[in-house]
């Protein structure tokens, strides 16, 4: 059974290596059960399986037009897909534990789990390896179970702990695990393990590197110090060390122009810490048609325009006069000329989501190469700005000028002095209006208990918040409902409360 799981694990390697030459280049060749597992390139091999259910944060999913992306976005209310299939079920807050986003993140992140057990049982024992980078492959690996994990928390709250390789039926009888203790055995442990690697600052194939780590660390630290462990005040200051490393020491800087976020040729560089990576030969992003409009067929390449991601229009609205962000084709578009002879420019008559615009795919060849960002300097930056903001009582000069640098990018006027309540929900605010549509804004609502009222411009808490499409969030909506189908197949697991 072992040596089948292995095979295993090791094909799906190869697919994913193939598919991703940008930083895979050696592929271990086809392995059986008798092969030699031995070869440094083997060894690689099972470091790369880590990777391979990263793209579950943008796939293709819940039938035509349908991305995982979607889903978080259509929870927060500030986001619609009219052609999707259950899109109506999470605008109107009415999904349940049958809804299918809902198994795919549960699935594809445990499936990546079984693959980094794997890859740290083999490699930990591995023959042969230079230590050094035995060290980095296993700060990879564990950087990136910490990274689903860090995820399932978030999402569904008690999950089952699962730190081993399982090699028998027998073993998915597993009860969940309280949230603390995954943040406090898992997740915290492997990242503290990961930064003392030597793992570079930057990789600029895509890989896990030290800037992942810190901005991991970052995150977590704050989420632990929010909503729901309340870990305590000390953590701020955790999360803003963390941040304060990677954007002093990382080499990281803020793109001039906003165009620079999806351009192919600036991929892994610049301000970009770390993405899904997509190319025009072998994995095209599929977010580029899903957020194209529905019904105006300006695309010259694809025979789908899905519709699948609208932004609300109360939501673009809600951005400042004179924010850069908002201008056309900038994060958003609502007017195109196609590529075709006399064309016209044709009016789409709302805000569509622009971040994710490829002209070469879209007039061209239907095959998008736009990365798919996890973490980025804008966010670390915001990161920094509302943790230290919390440890220390009030906004330090920093904490105002990388707000201030943000803003000022978007061409408005920085902020002065305000107080820590109002600093934070300024920061909070930046990171709804820099970060939108890039899978954020979901898990910020759950850390801090608070949305935006894009109407009055008030924030309110979750729990009593009613969106624009009039549903109203209840303490249930807090986590998603364990899938059915692994309760179906695991007798020890319970549903979340409402469900």
């Amino acid at each position: 059974m072992k040596k089948l799981v292995y095979c295993t694990a090791l094909a799906v390697t190869a697919l994913f290596m193939s598919a991703c030459e940008s930083f895979l280049d050696e592929e271990p060749g086809s392995l059986t059960t008798d092969a030699s597992l031995t070869s440094s390139e083997v060894a690689q091999a099972f470091a790369n399986s880590a990777y391979t259910e990263i793209d579950v944060l943008a796939q293709g999913a819940g039938g035509w037009g349908g991305n995982t992306l979607s889903f978080l976005e259509f929870m927060t209310g500030k986001a619609s897909g009219v052609p999707q299939t259950e899109a109506f079920k999470f605008n109107q807050l009415t999904y349940d534990a049958d809804a299918f986003y809902i198994g795919d993140y549960w699935r594809r992140f445990y499936r990546g789990i079984q693959n980094c057990n794997i890859a740290l049982e083999e490699l930990s024992e591995f023959p042969g390896l230079d230590e050094g980078q035995r060290k980095n492959w296993l700060a990879e690996v564990r950087t990136l179970r910490a990274f689903y994990y860090f995820y399932l928390v978030r999402m569904f709250g008690d999950v089952p702990k699962v730190t081993e390789n399982i090699s028998d039926l027998g073993q998915i009888e597993t009860p969940r695990s309280p949230v603390k203790e995954i943040y406090d055995e898992i997740i915290i442990p492997d990242l503290l393990f990961a930064e003392e690697s030597t793992l570079p600052w930057r990789d600029g194939t895509g890989r896990a590197s030290m800037g992942l780590v810190k901005a991991l660390l970052a995150d977590v630290f704050l989420t632990y110090a929010g909503y729901p462990v309340q870990g305590g005040e000390q953590y701020y200051t955790e999360s803003a060390s963390r941040s304060a490393e990677l954007i002093e020491e990382g080499g990281y800087s803020l793109f001039p122009e906003y165009a620079d976020l999806r351009d192919p040729a600036k991929e892994n560089s610049g301000e970009l810490v770390f993405q899904v990576q997509y190319d025009q030969e072998n994995r095209n992003s599929g977010l580029t048609p899903v957020c194209l409009p529905l019904g105006f067929d300006i695309s010259t390449a694809y025979a789908d325009e899905y519709g699948g991601l609208v932004p609300t229009e109360q939501f673009v609205d809600s951005y400042a006069a004179g924010d850069k962000r908002a201008e056309e084709k900038q994060f958003f578009f609502t007017f195109y000329t196609p590529n075709r002879t006399n064309a016209s420019q044709v009016n789409l008559g709302a805000p569509y989501i622009y971040k994710y615009y490829h002209k070469q795919a879209v007039d061209g060849d239907a095959n998008s190469p736009v990365n798919f960002t996890v973490y980025r300097l804008a966010d670390v930056m915001l990161m920094y700005a509302e943790a230290s903001n919390r440890a220390e009582g009030s906004p330090n000069a920093q904490a105002r000028q990388y707000v201030n640098d943000i803003r000022g990018r978007a061409g408005l006027a920085p902020v002065g002095a305000l107080s820590m309540d109002a600093f934070e929900k300024e920061v909070w605010s930046q990171r709804n209006f820099e970060l939108c549509y890039e899978g954020k804004m979901w898990f910020d609502m759950i850390r801090t208990r608070m949305v935006k009222n894009d109407v009055s411009g008030e924030w309110e808490n979750f729990v009593g918040h009613t969106t624009v499409f009039d549903a109203t969030f209840q303490e249930k909506h807090l986590l998603f409902p364990v899938p059915k189908r692994e309760l179906d197949n695991n007798s020890a697991l319970s549903q979340n409360p409402g469900f």
